[in-house]
C-alpha cells in the first residue's frame, strides 16, 4: 500500500467539525460541547458555512468565540454564488480577526438561485485564496475517497481533486466514509498522481439510523450493506445502535491511523459524547 509515510503520533491532525447554531440555546449546547472537546486539545475546530453563505454570520461569530477560548478555528468558506468582491470582503474580516486557517469548498447554490456567480470550482476558490493572501492561510479543501456525487467517473473526480491541490491547498479532509480501503485506495491514486498533501480521513460517528442514511443519500456517502442491515435490525432500539456505532467507528478510526492516515477529522453533529468515546477507546 503506497500512502504516505506515517508521521509520529504527535504530528498526526486531530479536529473537530461543528454547524453554526440557530438559537441561543443551540449556542449554549456548542459552547459545553466546545469546552468538553478542547480538553483533548484538538489541532482546531472548523465551523461549517451554509448554502451561498447563509450562515455568514453565525458562522463567524462561532469562530470568533473558539478563537477567544484559545483554541485555533477553521471557518468553512464555499463560494458558489459569490463574487469575488465579497470573497475578498470576508478574507479580509478573517485576516483582521487573525483566523490563519480556511476550509475552502465549492459549496450549494441556495434553493431557487440559477447564478453559480463568479466562482464555479473549489480550485478557483483555492487560486483566489492564494493569489490575494499569499501563504496567510493554511487552506483545507474537501476529498471524496467514495467520489462526489455529481463526478462522471472516479478519473474525473481525481483530476478535480487534483487541480484543488496545484491551487495551492495546504491538506485535505475527506467526507465521511466506513470502507477503509476506499480511503487507502484514493491515497494510492493520488500518490500515484504526484498529489501528496495530507488527506484526513473524515469520521462521523453512528447515533442514528434514520439520520445517517438521510446525511449519506444526500452526500454520496455509501452505507456498507452488512452495517445498515445491522441498524436496520435494532429498529428503535438507540441504545443498541449507539453501541454498535462505536464498534464499528472505532474499528474503522483503528485501521485509518494503523495504516498510515495522518489524523481524524470528526463530524461532530455538535455532540462531544460520541466523538469523545472513541477517541478515549483509541488511546489517544
Amino acid at each position: 500500500m503506497n500512502t504516505s509515510p506515517l508521521t509520529p503520533n504527535t504530528s498526526r491532525t486531530f479536529s473537530f467539525e461543528f454547524f453554526p447554531p440557530k438559537t441561543p440555546e443551540g449556542m449554549e449546547k456548542l459552547r459545553a460541547t466546545r469546552q468538553q472537546l478542547a480538553q483533548l486539545k484538538p489541532k482546531f475546530f472548523s465551523v461549517t458555512y451554509g448554502a451561498g453563505g447563509s450562515t455568514r454570520d453565525r458562522t463567524l461569530e462561532a469562530v470568533m468565540e473558539i478563537q477567544a477560548s484559545g483554541s485555533a478555528s477553521a471557518p468553512h468558506l464555499s463560494c458558489i454564488g459569490s463574487t469575488q468582491e465579497s470573497i475578498q470582503e470576508i478574507l479580509d474580516l478573517f485576516k483582521a480577526k487573525g483566523i490563519r486557517h480556511i476550509v475552502a469548498l465549492r459549496g450549494d447554490l441556495p434553493s431557487g438561485m440559477a447564478d453559480p456567480g463568479e466562482f464555479r470550482y473549489a480550485n478557483e476558490l483555492v487560486a483566489f485564496i492564494r493569489k490575494q493572501t499569499g501563504d496567510w492561510f493554511q487552506i483545507e479543501v474537501a476529498a471524496y475517497p467514495e467520489f462526489h456525487p455529481q463526478a462522471k467517473n472516479a478519473q474525473e473526480d481525481l483530476a478535480n481533486f487534483k487541480r484543488k491541490t496545484e491551487a495551492g491547498a495546504s491538506s485535505a479532509i475527506t467526507q465521511y466514509f466506513y470502507n477503509a480501503d476506499a480511503y487507502f485506495r484514493f491515497v494510492d491514486d493520488c500518490v500515484a498522481m504526484n498529489v501528496n498533501i495530507p488527506i484526513v480521513p473524515g469520521i462521523m460517528p453512528i447515533t442514528n439510523c434514520a439520520q445517517l442514511s438521510r446525511f449519506s443519500d444526500a452526500c454520496g456517502a455509501e452505507i456498507p450493506r452488512w452495517i445498515r442491515k445491522r441498524l436496520e435490525a435494532y429498529g428503535e432500539d438507540l441504545d443498541s445502535i449507539r453501541a454498535f456505532g462505536l464498534d464499528v467507528v472505532t474499528d474503522l478510526c483503528d485501521r485509518l491511523l494503523q495504516g498510515g492516515a495522518p489524523g481524524l477529522h470528526f463530524y461532530t453533529l455538535n455532540q462531544a459524547g460520541p466523538s469523545s468515546t472513541i477517541w478515549q477507546r483509541l488511546g489517544l
